[in-house]
């Protein structure tokens, strides 16, 4: 279950109706960059365009402008961020495609308004346009679509971006001169406390009424899918938990299920290790210098130890501490666990907490303890 509601009847439960979902930067940049592929190669602009998402969805979107000049072409597109305070909701999103070098391949740009990167740990490479990885391939997909030929420079752009970045955690992380261009699934779900805590509820009034002892809250689509493969979860089972764990685990101590695993990243898997039990971004960074001191228990020499605390990410103090010959994410999860189990404490359940990188891969991991002596009662 994802999202906050998903009809009239769930498990016997009413729910409110959904909040409207809108689309990502990347969604946007993919639609803005079909459209202008197709201007630069017949002459003639889609619109509305029509994009394939990595879910599978197939969204159509209008155009705000079209311009085709001499080897060049540029559509662009508004974006529209649904029911979610979204900064960047209703700015636009243009993207200028040309053709390249022979031999040069897909190469991307950062226009006016679009971030660079300049600083480690984050998922591109310094000197990078920032524009994420999932992005950069749905872009790439969408231009295969109309077989364009390798040999492309795709240059995305958002007007007023610089300004808007200044509302987001970019500049603290080093991406400089605009926004990033961001997704994982092209989706965007509206941020919005009460509803989406209603949605984590109601999941687990579902997973009880269909006897499942195991659920899973995930912090998003990454550590969701890495978490159902890891223990073959059907869906019913998974908890769309985003930042509120808190929120989930205080449910669940008063509605218990046998089995609980906690998912997530490495950058909100640490804040929770850290005692934390809203994760959002809004409510602070992961303390790089609390990460430091834990690697020193594991063994990381005092420089490394020093270099992690000046980390620019907690990605980055991972990495760190890598090369060091120690590894955090068990560290991490163990004290994860602890914060996870506080909350949860009296109710008959067994607890696992589970740390996955980017890419889904294992880093760490609490196995299933009981989080209170099995007969303890369970207050509501």
């Amino acid at each position: 279950m994802t999202g906050p509601g998903a009809g009239p009847m769930l498990g016997g439960v009413q729910t409110e109706r959904p909040l409207r979902r809108g689309w990502t930067t990347g969604a946007c940049a993919t639609a803005a960059a079909k459209a202008a592929c197709a201007g630069l190669l017949t002459g003639h602009f889609p619109d509305p365009v029509t994009i394939r998402l990595p879910r599978g969805e197939e969204p159509g979107f209008a155009l705000a402008e079209q311009r085709l000049g001499e080897g060049w072409a540029s559509a662009g597109v508004v974006k529209d961020a649904g029911d979610d305070p979204d900064v960047t909701h209703g700015a636009l999103v243009r993207a200028t495609v040309r053709r390249g070098e022979a031999g040069s391949g897909l190469r991307f740009r950062a226009g006016p308004g679009v971030g660079t990167v300049t600083r480690p740990g984050l998922p591109l490479p310094v000197g990078e346009p920032a524009i994420n990885p999932v992005p950069r391939r749905m872009i790439a997909e969408a231009l295969a679509e109309l077989g364009a030929g390798p040999d492309l420079e795709v240059e995305i752009s958002v007007p007023g971006g610089e300004a808007l970045a200044q509302r987001t955690l970019n500049p603290r992380l080093g991406i400089l001169g605009g926004i990033s261009i961001l997704g994982t699934t092209g989706v965007v779900v509206p941020y919005s406390c009460s509803a989406w805590i209603h949605s984590i509820h109601r999941g687990i009034d579902v997973a009880r009424a269909m006897g499942l002892d195991h659920v899973a809250g995930a912090t998003g689509s990454t550590s969701e899918e890495a978490v159902q493969r890891l223990h073959g979860l059907p869906e019913q089972a998974l908890i769309d938990m985003g930042d509120f764990a808190g929120g989930m685990l205080k449910y669940l101590r008063a509605h218990p299920v046998p089995r609980v695993t906690v998912a997530g990243g490495l950058a909100k898997m640490t804040k929770l290790a850290q005692g934390r039990l809203d994760l959002h971004s809004k409510r602070g960074s992961a303390d790089l210098g609390a990460l430091a001191a834990l690697a020193r228990e594991g063994g990381v020499p005092e420089p490394v130890a020093a270099r992690i605390a000046a980390a620019n990410t907690v990605a980055e103090g991972f990495a760190l501490a890598a090369e060091a010959g120690i590894a955090l994410g068990e560290a991490v999860a163990l004290r994860a666990w602890e914060t996870a189990a506080h909350v949860l404490l009296g109710a008959p359940s067994m607890l696992e907490l589970v740390v996955f990188d980017r890419e889904g891969r294992l880093l760490g991991r609490a196995p299933f303890r009981h989080v209170s002596p099995p007969s303890a009662p369970v207050e509501a």
